[in-house]
This record gives structure tokens, C-alpha cells and sequence, in this order.
């Protein structure tokens, strides 16, 4: 699967209506591994747009807070679906036995493909602005896409490779869960002290 392919799809159709508010359409089927990446693609595109309207000087203070709850809210779900697309791969490759000098890697599969997923977003807003504005500005931005261009062969390139290494047992894998605090009343004083 091309994981790039389906963040640039979903990016791309979130952007049909640009609106924070628009309801997720998922093409996969319900369940399927496709549709939790999709999600999370989703996740992570309206959270950039959330991030964007927070940002103005003059926004509205009362707003920006529930701009800014909300988004905490996303960055939670964000990390469940990304812990989600991990007990995919652990299930993928949990029966592996690894190599005696298999290595661990610094981060998960999903992790690495949250970084792609990002990508994308950056690519599609970049893209934009390299044909937007005076010619100083499409080439500062087109500099800096030609950079994220490689970044993402190089990502891509790396995710395949760890997925290849953890199937062939060279690499091993653990989880370790965000263990997040700040959205949960039990672990968080500013909530749990009221």
C-alpha cells in the first residue's frame, strides 16, 4: 500500500470543503486498516486548520479557548489512532521471532507514518505557496518544498525498510503508549483539584 498516496488523497478531500466542521467521509471499509489511516490523516488535517484559526492576533479569546480544548480533544484521538495503527503492525509482526542481533528502532511504525502524514500536509500547503505571491516568495517556498519532497523519499523510504526489517525479524518492536496526562481527570491537578 502507498501509505503517501492515501494522506495526499484524504488531504486533498478534506480541502474540497476547507471546513473544520465538515463530516468525515471514509471511502475504506469500516474497520479496515485503510480507513484507520484515513482517519488519522483526517485527524491531522483538521488539527492543522484548528492550529490556524487559534493563530490570529485579533481572535476572539473566548473562541481561541474552545479552539484550544478542541484541539487538545484531537491531539488525544490522534494519539489513540496512532496507537491503533501500532496493534496493527504488532499483530503483523508479533509472531516474528527476532534475529539474535535484531535492533530496536527509536520509534514505531506508526509513529513514522504519523510523521508522513504530516508530510503531506506540508507538501499541499507548501505546493500553494510556491505559486502564491511575488516571485521572492515562490522561490523561498519552492526551496523549501524541494526539501520536503526529498524528506518524503527519504520517510518513505525508511518506513518501508522497518516494515521490511520487523517482517524479516532484523528489527524487533516494542509499544510504548503516550501515556498523555493532560486530558485526563485522573492524572491531570488542573482538572482532578476542582
Amino acid at each position: 500500500m502507498d501509505l503517501y498516496k492515501l494522506f495526499e488523497q484524504q488531504v486533498t478531500e478534506y480541502h474540497k470543503t476547507d471546513s473544520v466542521d465538515a463530516a468525515l467521509v471514509n471511502p475504506y471499509p469500516a474497520n479496515s486498516y485503510e480507513a484507520l489511516l484515513w482517519e488519522k490523516s483526517w485527524v491531522d488535517t483538521v488539527q492543522w486548520h484548528l492550529e490556524d484559526l487559534v493563530r490570529p492576533d485579533d481572535v476572539d479569546p473566548i473562541y481561541a479557548l474552545q479552539l484550544k480544548r478542541r484541539i487538545d480533544r484531537s491531539n488525544q484521538h490522534r494519539t489513540n489512532l496512532v496507537e491503533r495503527i501500532d496493534d496493527h503492525y504488532m499483530a503483523t509482526f508479533g509472531k516474528v521471532t527476532p534475529l539474535p542481533d535484531a535492533k530496536l528502532n527509536t520509534e514505531t511504525p506508526a509513529w513514522a507514518i504519523d510523521r508522513l502524514s504530516i508530510l503531506a500536509l506540508k507538501i499541499y500547503h507548501f505546493t500553494i505557496e510556491a505559486n502564491r505571491g511575488d516571485e521572492a516568495h515562490r522561490a523561498k517556498c519552492q526551496a523549501k518544498l524541494d526539501t520536503l519532497l526529498v524528506q518524503r523519499a527519504d520517510l518513505t523510504e525508511a518506513i518501508d525498510s522497518l516494515l521490511d526489517d520487523l517482517a524479516a525479524g532484523r528489527r524487533r518492536m516494542k509499544l510504548y503508549r503516550q501515556m498523555k496526562m493532560y486530558n485526563d481527570p485522573s492524572l491531570n491537578p488542573s482538572l482532578y483539584k476542582k
